[in-house]
């Protein structure tokens, strides 16, 4: 009722159905970008204190920075079509380890991206109700990210074309701010600017230049958080509408163009203003009462209600953004997953076609980060923004050494050079600031759980490449003998003799080794074995409707290598084969069939067994064996599972 039924794999338009072109990807992937307009200018106006003379100077250095990480990351998308982001980058150019680093650090951003949106769209509400319901603001959010994980168990697509009305009435309420803002002040600007010069010569006056430097880098770095999405697009390349490097590259512009006059706009709007930090009240909305909240018609006060209908549209497009964290970080957790530096679970997907055990897992740490944070925006915003400029700086120096070694190969690549060059160091600014002044409030803690990632994700990458060396040794059987893919069977298939149905997994040693312990075990019992395969649709070959054409056709292939194996044997061979998205499924549907087609049959599947069973063993290899074999004998349909040692 809630998920909704399975989607359609033969659906020759399937892709276009789950796909975002350029608007909505604005959507779901640019509203992560947009909605820190939210906190980002919030925090950095804060952190000026006294000095807000300073604003302007916010303003400009704002927006050249969105504009510089927006350009270095839509180059980004032309040089990796194929999506991936930071993680991908970090790998190819800078090597693997560095990657799972990048990696991890993007996983805990997009875990951190749910919480801050969630935690930021709840003060912004909380800006306006009665302070008596303040005991129920974390209850609140965390109701919200239940409807949020619903609501993205049923699709990508679906997820967002939910929410785009919420995105329009941002804008629209936004544009009339700053707009408002602007033209309320229009006379007074030259002299609010007269005003910030003189304070600013005053300041150097009686502080001297380097202190007032500090405090405006201070500023800068601590309205990090605004840069904090930008990185959204890149990583979500793979769900855009072809041509997807057109459609990234667009929507790249969109965000960065309305990100550049919300965030420098807000910020402007503070200073003319004079905006002051009020207890219980986002600068937001202390900036939307000092300008609309005079504004009556026949005594009706439709100030309060704008300032009411713009913070509820900024709490919703915040609630938005969180998309961000569960659209691209189940996809950096499948990436890595295909990488074998996570389970490999996290890149199976639903029938419904999302990577459900990503989402379940961000919804979780989100969870987590709400709790332990109490639901607190600054320390969240500084947990955030260490993850978000450590995949920054790894990425962009990636891209400078891209760029300097292929110098010869590329006509423009000085001004590229220039470009990611020029993001790396306001990258790594920000990220020692920032680590430096807020390592106690929270800085701390998000280094202690990337560390911890990266190193689960170590272990992991180890026990994956140990067990690949026993398979490994099992695939020696492969060379041992040529098979005749067109050869046909001894005899007719008799279907009331003995028959063996077999899931096998694709053409690999492990298949064969099972093939041997029944011919062992049941020395001429069996006059056939039908072997039976699924491929699995993952975020690895989901990638297009030939894609899935090509893997069909391979998974024919392998079962057609199988059968000619048992033809050597003077074994009857057929086969059965499904696509679909959990295997077990598939198998136990194939398998009851066959058991009604073939009377006298066994179905045999196969384990990984360990000497020393560890806990940890189950998480990173499915139970497949175990699943079938309970779904089939409660059918009363007899299932024997062989071992395989590693």
């Amino acid at each position: 009722m809630l998920v909704g039924k399975p989607r359609d794999l033969k659906d020759p338009h399937i892709f276009q159905h789950v796909s975002l072109v350029a608007f909505l990807a604005w959507v779901g992937l640019g509203a992560d970008g947009l909605s820190s307009s939210a906190y980002g200018p919030d925090e950095a106006y804060r952190a000026l204190g006294i000095h807000t003379h300073l604003a302007l100077m916010l303003v400009v250095m704002t927006a050249i920075t969105i504009i510089v990480i927006s350009v270095a990351y839509s180059d980004l998308i032309e040089h990796f079509p194929g999506g991936g982001g930071g993680y991908l980058v970090a790998s190819k150019l800078l090597g693997p380890r560095v990657g799972v680093i990048s990696g991890c650090a993007l996983l805990v951003d997009y875990m951190l991206t749910i919480s801050v949106s969630i935690a930021s769209g709840c003060d912004a509400l909380w800006s306006f109700l009665p302070p008596h319901l303040l005991p129920y603001k974390m209850t609140a959010e965390f109701a919200m990210l239940a409807v949020l994980v619903v609501i993205n168990l049923r699709g990508v697509k679906e997820s967002v074309t939910m929410l785009a009305p919420i995105f329009v009435v941002f804008l629209i309420t936004h544009v009339i701010l700053i707009g408002y803002a602007i033209i309320s002040h229009l006379a007074g600007i030259p002299m609010i600017f007269h005003g910030a010069a003189t304070d600013f010569r005053a300041s150097v006056h009686d502080l001297g230049i380097l202190p007032i430097a500090l405090v405006l880098l201070r500023a800068y770095s601590m309205g990090g958080g605004t840069y904090t999405g930008i990185e959204a697009v890149s990583n979500g390349v793979p769900m855009l509408r072809e041509p997807r490097v057109a459609t990234g590259k667009k929507t790249m512009f969109l965000m960065a163009a309305s990100l550049t006059v919300t965030a420098g706009g807000i910020l402007f709007g503070y200073m003319l203003t004079n905006a002051h930090p009020m207890p219980g009240k986002t600068m937001n909305a202390v900036l939307l009462e000092s300008l609309f909240n005079t504004w009556t018609v026949g005594g009706w006060s439709i100030g309060s209600a704008f300032v009411i209908v713009t913070l509820i549209a900024e709490a919703a497009l915040l609630f938005v953004a969180a998309q961000a964290g569960f659209l691209d970080g189940p996809r950096i957790l499948a990436n890595m997953a295909l990488d074998s530096w996570m389970p490999h679970r996290f890149a199976h997907l639903s029938n419904r076609l999302v990577t459900k055990n990503g989402i379940f897992l961000m919804a979780l740490a989100a969870a987590g980060t709400l709790f332990y944070t109490h639901g607190n925006i600054s320390t969240l915003v500084v947990m955030y923004s260490i993850n978000v400029f450590l995949t920054f700086t790894l990425t962009e120096l990636g891209m400078v050494r891209h760029w300097i070694a292929d110098r010869a190969k590329e006509a423009k690549w000085r001004r590229k050079l220039a470009v990611h060059g020029t993001g790396l160091l306001m990258c790594v600014s920000i990220l020692c600031i920032t680590l430096y002044e807020k390592f106690a409030e929270g800085g701390w803690v998000t280094s202690v759980i990337t560390a911890s990632f990266v190193t689960a994700a170590f272990l992991i990458h180890r026990h994956y490449t140990n067990v690949n060396k026993g398979f490994k040794q099992l695939d020696d059987v492969l060379q041992m003998t040529t098979l005749d893919l067109d050869g046909q069977n001894a005899s007719p298939i008799d279907k009331k003799a003995a028959t063996a149905i077999l899931a096998v997994p694709r053409y690999s040693g492990y298949g064969i080794h099972h093939f041997l312990a029944i011919t062992k075990l049941f020395k001429n019992h069996f006059k056939n074995i039908v072997f039976v395969s699924v491929g699995v649709i993952d975020s690895g070959n989901f990638k297009g409707a030939e894609e899935m054409t090509r893997m069909e056709a391979e998974l024919m292939t392998d079962l057609k290598k199988y059968m000619a194996w048992c033809r050597q044997y003077k074994v009857n061979a057929d086969y059965r084969m499904e696509i679909a998205t959990e295997a077990i499924p598939a198998v136990e549907k194939i398998c009851r069939d066959l058991a009604k087609e073939y009377p006298d049959s066994i179905v045999f599947t196969g384990k990984l067994i360990f000497r020393k069973e560890r806990w940890y063993q189950r998480l990173l290899h499915s139970e497949t064996a175990l699943g079938l074999q309970r779904r089939l004998q409660l059918d009363g349909i007899p299932t024997i599972i062989l071992p395989i040692r590693a």
